[in-house]
């Protein structure tokens, strides 16, 4: 690439020092802070983040420096985010400097402080190149801008990635996942993004994030449109909640990869969303995060899934694709996914010279953990196309969060009970739930469940199965009861407290039902299936 920008990992002496701090007794609050000097291209920058638990938001956080032995305030200061995360950047005019900073917050009458960093201040090079501030080098395979995609699996056992350690090996670019339609598995991508994202800017590197989406059980048009509007709303509170998007931000992508809408109790697929229904979930969406975010989201997934399960889309293809196909090399520059061995995959992003117009290519998803600075044994790989301009128009524009944007918290909800169905025990007693918000629109998360009256005396142990049909809509299914009558409520809460919780009492009475005859225990067990190598013709790098 002609004036290609030149980078050299700026050396950081990092050192956490606990001092004894005056606070008041019996505090409650804790503030954390690190300090990273991120890479830039002119004076050296740095970069303070941190956390207030409890979390709270708009709380005021003040840098604090130790000078000839004393704590001054500095000028620069910022606000907790509704998850209690904070962040800021800063230029640095001097260069070889040592230096103990810390953070400070008032909290009522309590005064805290997060823990000391000691942090020595190297010069930035020298590089005439102006935008971006941050360099994006071409330093992956066949010439491109390198990158990853992570989420909890790059954290075993809770470990934390090395993002500098990342940085240095040529990867500019980390996309992460924020957020999941399954409320278990968001908790947990929220859990990691909280840690992932300011590391990773810190060391120099881009954010970008996606949603994995699971479809609605559904073909009815109205109510596909209602699961994917309260999915498109659970990923803005999302970007709500971490503050926005700023410069160092790529575009939120979608992650659709599965048609599967009915999970049999053998993990089988026990029913599909229909190619109408899937591009229809799919327009509705990005047009939501495109009108709201002020950035064309991107869509993921890999070209069969684009060509077997959606129709072609106008509407789809103006936004910028990545796309998964392994077991094509990146190091020759002509190759690219989309391609079959004779002709190409067909899909809304296929030009009429039969390639697919993709902007990134995951081309592995064994790429070596350890070269990363990543805890697990495997990280998905990934190269941008195109250049450094190119991948820093993806970033422009800010987005900043108006307090309607914002998460609610204990927001009243309805419950409405549509069908209920007991007959004796041998079946399953059934009931199809729907919760709502105020407006009417489905509740974004929560569960639903049945509980015993609190007067009942005989409360056998339960199994209860809920299965999400879509937004705000479920169907629970719940054994273990004996014959009689029974009263209690399908009581349905939230642990993220977004919604509040809501019951509805219920009664049903039960016949005895015939025993199910016990199957017999095989006397010879099975042989062990062979193992499956997952990266066999993928690209090891």
């Amino acid at each position: 690439m002609k004036n290609k920008l030149t980078a050299i990992l700026l050396s950081i002496s990092t050192v956490a020092l606990i001092i004894s701090l005056p606070a008041a007794s019996g505090a409650t609050s804790k503030l954390s802070m690190t300090v990273k000097q991120t890479p830039n291209k002119f004076e050296p920058l740095l970069t303070f983040y941190g956390t207030l638990a409890p979390k709270r938001s708009g709380v005021v956080v003040k840098i604090q420096s130790e000078i000839d032995g004393k704590w001054l305030d500095t000028r620069f200061s910022t606000k907790t985010t509704k998850l209690g995360t904070w962040k800021l950047e800063t230029v640095v005019t001097a260069q070889d400097s040592l230096i103990r900073y810390r953070a400070k917050s008032t909290i009522g009458s309590e005064v805290i402080y997060s823990a000391s960093r000691k942090i020595t201040i190297k010069p930035a090079d020298q590089i005439s190149e102006t935008d971006p501030v941050i360099a994006v080098e071409a330093l992956g395979p066949g010439g491109r801008i390198h990158g990853v995609d992570i989420s909890r699996w790059q954290h075993p056992y809770g470990k934390l990635i090395d993002f500098t350690k990342m940085y240095s090996a040529g990867i500019r670019f980390a996309m992460i996942k924020a957020s999941d339609t399954r409320d278990e598995a968001d908790a947990l991508a929220l859990q990691y993004l909280l840690i992932d994202r300011p590391a990773a800017q810190a060391a120099g590197i881009y954010t970008g994030f996606y949603h994995y989406a699971v479809l609605p059980n559904t073909s009815d048009r109205a109510a596909i449109i209602r699961d994917a509007t309260a999915q498109a709303q659970k990923v803005i509170w999302r970007v709500s909640a971490i503050g926005g998007l700023t410069s160092r931000d790529l575009p939120y992508a979608l992650d659709l990869e599965n048609k599967c809408v009915k999970v049999n109790s053998n993990g089988s697929c026990g029913a599909y969303a229909s190619r109408k229904s899937v591009t229809l979930w799919a327009e509705t969406f990005m047009a939501i995060l495109n009108e709201k975010l002020g950035r064309k989201p991107i869509f993921y997934s890999y070209p069969s899934f684009l060509e077997g399960a959606m129709n072609k889309s106008t509407a789809l293809n103006k936004y910028p694709l990545w796309l998964a196909q392994y077991g094509v090399n990146p190091f020759d520059p002509i190759n690219q996914p989309g391609l079959k061995p004779a002709g190409c995959y067909v899909h809304s992003w296929t030009s009429s010279a039969c390639r697919s117009e993709w902007i990134i290519w995951q081309y592995s998803s064994c790429g070596i953990g350890t070269k990363y600075g990543v805890p697990s044994t495997r990280v998905d790989l990934n190269v941008f196309r195109g250049t450094a301009q190119n991948f820093i128009d993806l970033t422009a524009g800010t987005w900043v969060p108006d307090p309607i944007d914002l998460m609610p918290v204990n927001e009243a909800t309805t419950m409405l009970i549509s069908k209920q169905r007991a007959t004796d025990t041998s079946k399953a007693v059934t009931f199809s739930v729907g919760v709502n918000r105020p407006d009417g629109s489905p509740v974004v998360t929560g569960d639903v469940r049945f509980a015993f009256d609190p007067l009942s005396v005989d409360k056998p142990k339960l199994s209860q199965k809920v299965t999400r049909a879509a937004s705000g809509l479920w169907t629970l299914s719940v054994r273990g009861f004996t014959a009689g009558s029974w009263a209690g409520s399908i009581q349905f809460s939230d642990l993220t407290k977004t919604h509040a919780a809501t019951q509805l009492p219920v009664t049903f009475d039960l016949l005895q039902g015939v025993e199910p005859t016990p199957t017999p225990t095989p006397t010879k067990s099975a042989s062990p299936k062979p193992a499956i190598d997952g990266c066999k013709n993928q690209i090891k790098n």
